[in-house]
């Protein structure tokens, strides 16, 4: 059903360079693309593919570093294109992949058992997080791993499910871990462990927060507002900033998230944080300028907001312009929840398709859409509406959800090239001008 693959606002390693893109959404978690001397449009027959590379299943876009790429996947003997609401179990292993990224070629490779319980099995749903050598991954149930990021030897590792007495949710551990200076953030789940920080070289637990029925799909994001930098966590009864230095709460407001199924990443529009999730559900708070808290403005409101599932929303032009969980493209204006234009363009087709996806990255004053197709988008979003510029099929969707094939994934956007992957392959392709 619907897959998390979303994050948003967060530290990024200081050694990071402008044209890497070492963690999802990129350098600064923001799906910027910020490179310059990149394609108006696509030449005839499309951009060049500089290299394909075998991989298995899974929904985890790539990381790229320097001369590396990192991706994980799911192998396994069993047919895991289903949606797998019952939790049957499958038996396999994850596989943390070093590609170079000039040739696509293996430089490493990790490869750990994992019996899957979870719906849509196909593989893991979180991009690595690559910093000052070190590469951290997240496995669908729940396997944390620290890498050596040049020898791929394990520095250190955590079991959620074993050492926190939790289990997976219904679609896996998709909450992307996130760096806050010496610390990695992570949505674990169990009693009293909801949120954990860890010391990022050691693995040693720093703190631990939080108790919620589910983990949710969020990962962890930090806001700036009222003097205090704030972890907002979404789980699915309720919305709480706790301090990401010690994991004390500063406020808690409660949301419904039907099924559990909040996925987004909370975003600020000015002095606003927007929440929305799966069946219809949004919350609009207001957030306090003189210390950390909120008032609800408005929640659940009609034809207001977006209940993103699959994209993470992107904010510009003091508007949210993002996907509704029917897969219709919405620019939403802030604080009336007002949606100001409609369409299903980007996705193709004549009308809405459920969890439609198309990933959202911006570069300079247009956007690349990648979607569940397989093609890749550049059209451009304003106030006035959406101008679509070009489109190219780059893969073959080779996964299925309700009744129709789809390719579920963020990609990279280094080195004026995209590096994204399905099922079968990840490939690189040349988007320089």
């Amino acid at each position: 059903m619907r897959l998390a693959l979303i994050l948003a606002l967060g530290f990024t390693s200081a050694t990071a360079r402008a044209d890497d893109w070492p963690q999802w959404m990129g350098p600064q978690r923001d799906n910027i693309w910020r490179e310059s001397g990149i394609v108006d449009k696509f030449p005839a027959g499309g951009p060049k593919v500089v290299w394909r590379a075998k991989v298995a299943g899974g929904y985890a876009g790539p990381a790229v570093v320097g001369n590396r790429v990192y991706v994980t996947d799911y192998v396994t003997k069993s047919d895991v294109k289903v949606d797998n609401f019952k939790r049957k179990e499958f038996t396999g292993s994850e596989r943390v992949l070093c590609l170079d990224a000039a040739t696509g070629k293996e430089v490493w490779k990790h490869e750990y058992p994992v019996t899957y319980g979870i719906s849509y099995p196909a593989g893991p749903r979180c991009t690595p997080t690559v910093a000052d050598g070190k590469v951290y991954t997240l496995g669908a149930e729940g396997n944390l791993f620290c890498f050596d990021a040049e020898k791929g030897s394990v520095i250190w590792k955590k079991d959620f499910k074993t050492e926190y007495k939790t289990k997976s949710a219904l679609w896996g551990y998709a909450s992307h871990p996130l760096i806050d200076g010496d610390k990695l953030l992570c949505v674990v789940g169990g009693e009293g462990s909801h949120a954990v920080a860890f010391d990022r070289n050691t693995g040693k637990e720093l703190w631990r927060a939080e108790t919620a029925k589910e983990q949710g799909y969020s990962p962890p994001t930090i806001i700036t507002a009222g003097g205090a930098r704030q972890w907002v966590l979404l789980t699915p009864e309720a919305v709480t900033s706790v301090d990401p230095a010690t994991g004390k709460q500063y406020w808690t407001v409660p949301y419904d998230a039907t099924s559990g199924s909040i996925i987004m990443s909370p975003v600020v529009v000015g002095e606003h944080l927007y929440v929305g999730g799966y069946s219809n559900k949004n919350l609009l708070l207001k957030l306090a300028s003189d210390k950390p808290g909120v008032d609800i403005v408005w929640r659940d409101k009609r034809n207001h907001g977006l209940s993103p599932v699959n994209v993470q929303p992107f904010v510009a032009d003091g508007l949210i312009y993002g996907f509704d969980q029917d897969g219709t493209l919405h620019a939403v204006e802030i604080p009336s929840g007002k949606r100001l234009w409609s369409t299903v363009k980007p996705i193709g087709g004549t009308k809405p398709v459920g969890s439609g996806t198309a990933m959202i990255n911006r570069n300079g004053d247009r956007y690349f859409l990648f979607n569940e197709n397989g093609e890749l988008v550049i059209a451009k979003m304003s106030p006035a509406g959406y101008e679509e510029i070009d489109r190219c099929k780059l893969l073959e969707p080779t996964n299925n959800a309700f009744g129709r094939k789809v390719l579920w994934c963020a990609p990279a956007y280094a080195g004026k090239r995209l590096y994204v992957r399905d099922d079968a392959e990840c490939i690189c392709v040349d988007l320089s001008k």
